[in-house]
């Protein structure tokens, strides 16, 4: 399962997909298992993380800035470096 990593998509691509009206979601300095169920679409406004699969694929990092699609199906650990402030989208 692949997880998409685009960093630093244009204005005009975030306003397509209405990404600056999503939800936001917060989190702090951390490490947690997580599963989706569904898809994830976020872009990163603050922060600095490391996703790692379960099934043992290479670790992303996610960067205030980037815009990522996690697969339904993924299983990962989050390693929150630095605290995370993003917009989100579920299916």
């Amino acid at each position: 399962m692949e997880i998409k990593l685009e960093h630093g998509p244009s204005e005009e691509q975030l306003a397509k997909l209405g990404a600056r009206g999503w939800p936001i979601w917060t989190k702090e300095v951390s490490t947690f298992p997580w599963h989706y169920d569904e898809p994830e679409t976020c872009y990163l406004l603050e922060g600095d993380v490391i996703v790692t699969p379960a099934d043992g694929g290479a670790p992303v990092r996610i960067q205030a800035g980037d815009l990522v699609t996690f697969p339904a199906g993924l299983s990962c650990t989050w390693e929150v470096r630095s605290p995370v402030r993003k917009h989100y989208r579920f299916g």
